[in-house]
């Protein structure tokens, strides 16, 4: 085993633009809206490559398959496939609002799917941009579906108006939506499940037709009353060598921000850790072999590579992903 890199794979978004282009290296497809970048994916449709070395080629889920100590160490037993799947999001207008069931709810999980709880690090925000992250206070399964009909149902969310560097948490059952020229990095668990509660009047162009909603799905998804969803407040750990902020810590991942221009060390023993990096370059060594890391960049770091050196090349923002 050695750092693995992966290549993105976009998926054409009615909402999406163009700006993944300046954030990754690989060219975009045609000239149509491209809204998110799967950037590691152990999904049957869509299995990212190994991009570098002699597994290239090799899919993320033929590995888990092949080499599951390897790459999962002390993990290996409670997963059969990456539980993880990871995205970029450009959404240059509104997502639909929409939900994503909890384990509260097995009944409305496809079967060999999982809950969906996830998490956004906003890379660029215009003025205009929004994320909607819950509902507000005293919000009711009537006053709710009563705003699908009036069309105000953004009264009743919880709006944030983002900034580079934002931490927005979204557990299973959150309802939730972002848009207006937001880009986004997305953490969440291995699963596509997604009810559609509203669309603010989208239409298909490929269709021409109004895109399906899943209502009643929906209503029985969302988790009414507090929750612990919303603006995450970093945790700083370190200071030196590099300034390591805890934004995520939950039952399906965590995710540190680190800020450095130092040499400093990423990865961990026995453990698989992922690497992203949103801002600068640099370059990661393991047994001596330099690998060159560009922004936008995905890095799966295998359980049997344990702990690698990291020397940015000026200053540099990663995002260090493990699974608890």
């Amino acid at each position: 085993m050695y750092p693995l890199r992966f290549d993105p794979i976009y998926q054409y978004r009615l909402w999406g633009g163009r700006r993944l282009s300046s954030l990754l290296s690989a060219p975009l497809p045609g000239d149509g809206p491209v809204g998110e970048a799967w950037v590691l994916s152990d999904r049957t449709d869509h299995q990212s490559l190994v991009a570098n070395g002699p597994l290239k080629g090799q899919t993320l889920g033929q590995m888990m398959k092949q080499f599951p100590e390897q790459l999962m160490g002390k993990l290996s037993s409670r997963f059969s496939r990456f539980p993880l799947l990871l995205k970029f999001l450009d959404a240059r207008s509104m997502l639909s609002v929409q939900v994503h069931p909890s384990d509260a709810h097995p009944e409305l999980i496809p079967a060999g799917d999982t809950a969906k709880t996830e998490a956004w690090v906003v890379i660029d925000a215009e003025k205009e941009g929004r994320i909607y992250a819950g509902l507000k206070s005293g919000t009711t399964a009537d006053t709710l579906r009563q705003s699908l009909d009036d069309g105000t149902i953004a009264d009743h969310l919880v709006c944030i108006a983002p900034k580079v560097g934002d931490a927005i948490f979204i557990p299973a059952g959150t309802v939730h939506s972002l848009g207006n020229d937001v880009v986004v990095f997305e953490v969440q668990q291995n699963s596509d499940t997604t009810f559609r509660l509203y669309d603010w009047g989208h239409i298909d162009p490929k269709t021409r037709e109004l895109r399906p909603l899943q209502v009643e799905q929906a209503f029985a998804s969302i988790e009414f009353g507090a929750s612990d969803g919303g603006m995450a407040a970093p945790r700083v750990e370190t200071k030196k060598p590099v300034e390591r902020e805890r934004l995520f810590d939950c039952h399906a991942f965590l995710l540190w921000r680190l800020l450095g221009q130092d040499l400093f060390t990423v990865g961990a023993t026995a453990e698989p850790r992922v690497l992203v990096c949103i801002e600068g370059t640099g370059q990661v060594s393991h047994k001596g072999i330099p690998y060159a890391v560009g922004r936008g960049d995905v890095w799966l770091l295998p359980a049997e590579v344990g702990q690698c050196a990291f020397q940015p090349s000026g200053e540099v923002i990663l995002l260090e992903i493990a699974i608890p």
